[in-house]
């Protein structure tokens, strides 16, 4: 992936998608299966929270009041996701990661594998729905809310469309139909076939 000239910097995949798509886990499971690091631009944020006197606990916590207050103070504060996003860089400027971002595959230019997992709306709600034991009306509420900040900082901070343009990415993959397994096997044939050349 290096140009003539350059510092190899080794594997650097980038998986994103939106809420409730499955990304952590996959990007989670990659990391593990290649022996690479892994960094979550969610995790960094949590760690700000926390910084900032918000208390994120336990799975879903982006869903909760608590985890809705603090996205709308990002919204006013991009000061938030720019901390996040200077060090998801120079993590990937190291090499040999995973990163679990909606960010790196607009920011990251080169050198980098970019993944995007494409789960509907419904998909993405009925999952909530059962993970967070409410309804599948109540889940697509929260996610439309979560969904539409979410691409509002990002499209203020860097103007890119989250979830409507699709050009950085090296693969698009439709996972509604898919479990996590069956995302994970996929992504592997692609990585070794693709990132790391095997036959």
């Amino acid at each position: 992936m290096a140009q003539k000239g350059q510092k190899q910097r080794g594997i650097v995949i980038c998986v994103a998608g939106m809420s409730g798509c499955g990304k952590s886990t996959a990007a989670k499971r990659l990391a593990t299966r290649y022996g690479l690091r892994y960094f979550s631009g969610g995790d960094m944020l949590k760690a700000l929270a926390v910084e900032t006197g918000y208390k994120p606990c336990g799975r879903g916590w982006w869903e909760t009041e608590e985890g809705r207050s603090f996205l709308q103070q990002r919204s006013k504060d991009h000061r938030f996701d720019k901390r996040v996003d200077e060090e998801l860089m120079n993590w990937a400027r190291r090499g040999n990661v995973v990163l679990d971002s909606w960010t790196m595959p607009w920011l990251l230019k080169e050198g980098a594998f970019k993944v995007w997992l494409e789960v509907s709306t419904d998909e993405r709600a009925r999952r909530l729905a059962r993970r967070d034991r409410i309804s599948v009306e109540e889940a697509r509420r929260v996610l439309e809310v979560k969904d539409g900040e979410t691409r509002g900082i990002f499209k203020r901070l860097y103007g890119f469309g989250l979830g409507a343009d699709f050009s950085p990415f090296d693969l698009i993959l439709d996972a509604n139909l898919l479990e996590s397994g069956e995302v994970f096997r996929a992504l592997c044939m692609v990585v070794d076939r693709v990132v790391l050349g095997k036959c």
